[in-house]
Formats: C-alpha cells, structure tokens, sequence
C-alpha cells in the first residue's frame, strides 16, 4: 500500500476517497502542488471539484449505513458519576438544531465562528454544526487568556462566538464567560465586534443566576436551541473550501491561523485514525486531547466519526480525584485504544505502578502517544505497565499543519523500538536534509522535510500567505520544512529530536533537548525534565536542566552530580548539562505542553520578560521556579 500510495498517489486516494459521499465527484486531476517557492506561489489542492461535506459524512452516511443506534459518544464529567451518552441519531439531531440556530442568526458558509468551550458534549456537537452549513470553526482551547482570545478574535472576526459559563477543572472552577467579555470587550476596542455570544450553562460548574450578563448579546443555549427543528438541510462545499482555522504559537508571538479545507483532511483524518489505530467496529476509542489542540479536531472528532467509531469525551483531570482516574475510565466503557500524551504518561509513572494495577484495563487493545518525543522510559512503563506488555504503542510524529498522522507505527505491522515513531504513513515522502537542503541518505541526522503534498496539509496561513512560505517552505525549496530534527537509524526508523529551534548549539556539536530530557529521565529518581539553552561564554549555548525528581526524593549535590553523570554516559561529556535546576512541578499549559518559553526565561534571568502565564495550569510553579533558581 504504501509502494502505491506514493508512486501512484492519484489512484491511491481516489480509490480511498470513493468510499466517501460526494454529491459531485472530483475533476480528472486528482491534486495540484507547487512545493517549490523558486517556481511560484505555494499550492496544496487535492480532490478540487468535488462536493462534499464533512459532517454529512460524520453522521448521516453512518445513520443510512445502520449505526444510528449505536453509541457516537460517551461524556465522562469532572466529577466520577456524571455521565452521559449519546448516539449517532442523537448526535445528528443536536448538531442540526446548532445548526439551525446559527443560520437564524445570520451565519452563512465562509464565515467564522469561534468555540471557547471546555470537553462538553457541546464542543464537537458545535464543530460539526459548523460544518453541515459551510460555516469555518476556530476552536480556542479554553485554557487560553482573554488576551489570547481576542487576538484570534480579531484575526477571523468570527459572526458568533460559543461558550458556557464556568467550568471544573479537578477541584477548581474555571470563570470561562468573564474571560470571553474581557476578550468582547478587547476585541471592540480594536474594532472588532461581535453580535452574538451563546453560552451554554454548565450547571455543575455555574448556576445562570451567578453569570454576569450583557443583554442583546449574550443568549443561553438552553433557552434557544431545543426549540429548533432536529433536521438541518446541508451545504455542500468544495473539498478546497475552508473547514477550519486552528491557531498556533508563532515564534513571533503573534498566533498563525492555520487553514484547514474540507475534503483533502476528512479523506486523510479517517485513513490515518483507521490504520495507525488499525481501528475495529467494536472497539471503544478514548483520546484524552482537548478539542482546542489539533489532536482533539483530527482524532476525537472528525477522525473516529468518519469511522463510524465509539468516542470517550472526557471533561475532567487526568488525576483527580486521584491519579487512577485514568483506568477507572478504561474500565468503566471498557476502552480498547487510548491515546494520550507522554507528559501525562510521565506524570503517572512518577506516582507509581500502584495506581495503575489496582484497576484491570484487559480491555485495552493499542495505546497511542502524541505531542511530543517519548522518551524510551516512558514508552516502556506505558507498554509494560499500562498496556500489561500486549498493546502495541502507535507513537505518532504530526503537526497541526499536517492534519493527521505523517510518521507512525501501524500497529502490529512491524516491530518497534521504544522512543521512535518508525516510518512514514500512506502517501507521506520524508526527508532528512543537512544545512544546505541536501537530502541526506541511509543513517543520519539533519532537518526533517517532507517532499510532495499529502490530502491532509494544511493550504495557507489566514491572511498571510506571505508568512506561510516564509515560515514552511523557504528554508529548504522544494520541501515542506516541519522544523523539527530527525534522525533515521541503520533500519530505517525514524527518531524525532525535537524541534529545531529546541536544538542546542554546544561547542559546535547539535543535541536535541528531548535527547538529554531522555537521559535524565532514565534515572531512576528523575521523574520529569526540561531542557533549554542558554548563553554561554566559552560554548557559545549552554544546557540548562529542569528536574523534577521522584515523590518523596530529597535535592542533593550528590544527585545533581548523579544526574550529570547519566547524560556523560547515555550521551557523552560534551551534552552534559550545566545547570541542574530543582523544580517541584513545570510550567505547563492545561492540555499539558510545557512551556519552554518561561523556561527559557527563567534560565536566562529575564524574569520581567515572562509574559502571559494565565494559560498555565497552575501559575504558581513560576515562582517557585525562581525561588528555587540559586538552590
């Protein structure tokens, strides 16, 4: 298959993609692709002409096929009992009230919608209403400041924006509208405004009564969507018509839009889930991404609905009320694939094996890793631990810009070497270049470039095509530049590195960060480590380690010398670290990501450049953080 997927491309997704509903079929040429600036304009188009639509294809192509009885969704609450379910009858009846609504309200196809909502039932049910009438969501992880709010407000001036009123994170409440009228009112100011903002009532979290209240505005789900019909007629779009806009950190600071069209995505969201999951009817799907992230629209949405798949939405915190939250979940809807990130994989490891073998997960089938390198430690507590040593791990290397899956094991298919995410999926042409854009065979290291469009890349930057071939495609012309490191072993797997600009520069010698964040982590009384460079005199960059060690693990001179001397071993005296600094907890966002940024300044003493730390799941670490920077 993947001999034909990339010699063959046309005839390989034309064959996939038939499986689909179109209401027109593409023209002759399958795709169209200029990866190379010195010839032109970037352009990404694959199936141009042909009428689909994504949320038809989600929900009534599976309710004609004969699962409108089965289960599309089980909601899992903060709190353990609160719970509800949904099936795909259900669920299209929903979406299609949503639907109507914002059409009511004068939403039209091409205009954008913005969704701050927290992992409700309401938050898919909202995309894909969005989606049925032509309408472009943004979603807005919500975890993000007002300030982060309004500057993706302002970039897509969305008709109408989604939210609810609180919500409850583990113990904590979340004051989600107030952050939304801060953004409104930020917005306005730039001359921005918005007409509508529905908020749905999380009464569990917020009770109406309590939520402060902009009249002629704001306007309760409750009150005005059940009252409309539960079928919806749909839009059929291009298959390059806009989807979505995602927003992603740039390195300027000002967010990238990334854009997403319709058919090229939902043809490779659905092939990816079904084959790097290698995905069965029967199995229960719990992906643990926030649907703010990429992973969330790509593989709690559109991916396993595309599939007629069983999907656990879960609202809560991984380790409330206690850090076997997790596995009680797996047991209780018996959950067969699960796919999370490895910083929550390492922040269970460090509470022990014991929270994990209380529970029975036989259930469980294939695990999945994302966002990041998994350091060879993790993946093998996950595999040996979690998975009792039987499930295959599919550790996926990916990119909100890819769509879905680039680099994965297919589970089962071949062996796999703990820490690599092995070869490229269908239709995908890695490379790896030097310095100068060479491409560089057999065993080596370098920059990692993708050569010739797959259906799921993503087609521009909104607004600023400019800054997306800048940003992707001019450092290396004729390639897609990830801006990660890779390296790829006498066999042939690859191993990501990190990206490159997470590349330290010592003495002249390239290491990777997530290469010493792995070797630290391999000590037993290491838990979790974050890596960073910083100026240096003599090397010109220096490496500045983050530890966190093991509960219960006292700070020594003797440890941090211990922890030193693991990474001269693992990787020799030149990527030893010199600054070992004790950190009770990182700095990192609710989805989990570390924000290296504050790290970087923290290393750097530029403590009044630490910008906004309102999207940290708790703020308090910065502190202690720089409490503890001479210890």
């Amino acid at each position: 298959m993947y001999q034909r997927s990339v010699h063959d491309p046309s005839g390989f997704w034309s064959d996939i993609a038939s499986e689909f509903y179109w209401r027109e079929k593409w023209g002759q040429q399958v795709y169209h692709e200029n990866f190379d600036v010195r010839k032109g304009k970037i352009k990404i188009e694959w199936f141009k002409g042909g009428m689909t639509n994504i949320c038809y294809n989600c929900l009534d192509r599976n309710i004609e096929s004969g699962k409108g009885d089965k289960t599309a969704i089980y909601w899992e609450g903060n709190e353990p009992g609160l719970d509800s379910s949904m099936t795909y009858n259900q669920l299209l009846a929903r979406v299609c009230q949503l639907a109507n609504y914002l059409k009511d309200v004068g939403v039209h196809k091409g205009d954008a919608v913005v969704i701050y909502l927290p992992m409700l039932m309401e938050l898919p049910i909202a995309m894909l209403a969005c989606a049925r009438i032509g309408a472009i969501h943004s979603v807005v992880f919500a975890g993000f400041s007002a300030e982060s709010l309004a500057q993706r407000i302002i970039d897509c001036r969305p008709k109408v924006v989604i939210t609810c009123n609180a919500v409850r994170r583990g113990s904590k409440i979340i004051y989600l509208k107030e952050i939304v009228d801060s953004a409104l009112l930020e917005s306005a100011q730039k001359g921005i405004v918005t007409d509508v903002c529905l908020t749905y009532e999380n009464d569990s979290a917020m009770k109406k009564e309590m939520t402060k209240w902009t009249k002629g505005r704001d306007i309760w789900w409750q009150d005005v969507i059940l009252k409309y019909p539960v079928t919806c007629d749909v839009e059929w779009v291009d298959a390059e018509d806009p989807l979505f806009l995602l927003y992603t950190s740039g390195s300027t600071g000002k967010p990238k839009g990334v854009l997403h069209t319709t058919g090229g995505y939902m043809v490779y969201t659905a092939t990816t889930f079904k084959y790097a999951f290698d995905y069965k009817p029967t199995d229960i799907y719990w992906c643990t991404a926030d649907c703010g992230w990429i992973t969330g629209h790509s593989y709690v949405t559109y991916g396993p609905l595309l599939n007629g798949a069983t999907v656990v939405v879960f609202e809560g915190a991984p380790n409330y009320p206690d850090v076997g939250r997790c596995w009680d979940i797996v047991d209780k809807y018996k959950v067969s694939i699960f796919y999370t990130a490895p910083t929550l994989v390492r922040s269970l490891m460090r509470e022990g094996d014991e929270h994990v073998s209380r529970y029975s997960r036989k259930s469980l089938r294939v695990l999945g890793s994302v966002g990041e390198p998994i350091n060879p430690s993790a993946w093998r507590w996950f595999f040996n631990v979690i998975g009792d040593a039987r499930c295959p791990i599919s550790d996926t290397w990916w990119q909100t810009e890819t769509g879905g899956f680039m680099i994965t094991p297919l589970p089962g298919a071949w062996p796999q070497k703990p820490g690599s995410a092995t070869f490229p999926f269908f239709g995908v042409q890695p490379v790896i270049v030097d310095e100068k854009g060479v491409e560089i065979e057999g065993e080596c290291s370098g920059y990692l470039c993708v050569k010739s469009s797959w259906p799921g890349a993503f087609r521009t930057l909104h607004g600023d095509h400019e800054r997306y071939e800048t940003t992707y495609f001019s450092a290396f012309p004729g390639y897609y530049f990830s801006g990660d490191g890779c390296s790829r072993d006498k066999d042939g797997y690859y191993w990501l590195t990190g990206r490159v600009d997470d590349v330290i520069n010592v003495s002249g010698h390239r290491i990777g960060t997530a290469e010493v964040e792995s070797a630290l982590v391999s000590h037993p009384q290491c838990a979790e480590a974050a890596v960073v460079g910083v100026e240096h005199e003599v090397k010109g960059q220096g490496i500045y380690a983050f530890v966190t060690l093991v509960e219960g693990v006292p700070y020594s001179d003797d440890l941090r010398k211990s922890l030193v001397m693991v990474v001269r071993n693992q990787i020799g005296a030149f990527a030893a670290p010199d600054k070992i600094h004790w950190a009770p907890g990182l700095p990192k966002t609710r989805s989990g990501k570390i924000m290296r940024r504050i790290l970087r300044k923290i290393a750097s003493r530029q403590l009044d450049e630490l910008g906004d730390t309102s999207t940290l799941a708790d703020p308090t670490v910065v502190d202690q953080l720089i409490a503890l920077a001479d210890c």
